[in-house]
């Protein structure tokens, strides 16, 4: 008895000792606070993160899906090739900005980490920060407006179907790019 009491008690302990910690436990060892490893190589590669949802989710295709869905959507040598050039314009433009956005927030992780960080100098930082993540988000949206005039009534279709975006469709695991 006294043996399942003992068993009992270091379980409620241990459940305790686990709900009490924070899930941002571990991220204290990021070289950037604010974003993880895959974040930083994402903003580097050029990567769309998901920032541009709102057009993938309502009928915009994004290139580098459409990149991917080619054959089956049966592009025209023309529409690859427009896509493939949107897509190379879209990586250019985002690539120097999410390296912009990186050195933003490891200035701002340094000045908390130096705990020199000030009401206006955070206030100036996080405006920075808000503008070029609005020019990241900027620059990926835009390519989706440009993908989807490429593409046919049927084409546009054809990508719902594929990437699972009609009500018929099964749900997949979306993969940011």
């Amino acid at each position: 008895m006294r043996g399942i009491a003992v068993t009992a008690t270091v379980l409620i302990l241990t459940s305790i000792a686990a709900l009490a910690q924070s899930p941002y436990a571990g991220m204290q060892t990021r070289s950037i606070k604010a974003l993880s490893g895959q974040q930083i190589d994402d903003l580097k590669a050029g990567r769309g993160m998901g920032l541009a949802l709102a057009a993938e989710l309502n009928g915009y295709p994004g290139p580098v899906h459409v990149l991917e869905l080619s054959d089956r959507l049966a592009l025209s040598p023309a529409q690859k090739e427009q896509i493939q050039k949107l897509f190379e314009s879209m990586k250019a433009e985002s690539t120097p900005i999410g390296a912009i956005l990186i050195e933003q927030e490891g200035a701002l992780d340094q000045q908390f980490a130096s705990r020199s960080i000030t009401p206006d100098a955070l206030k100036e930082a996080v405006v920075k920060i808000g503008m070029t993540q609005a020019e990241l988000r900027n620059a990926h949206l835009k390519y989706h407006l440009e993908t989807a005039q490429i593409l046919s009534p049927d084409q546009m279709k054809q990508y719902e179907e594929l990437r699972g975006y009609t009500s018929d469709a099964p749900a997949k695991h979306h993969r940011m790019h």
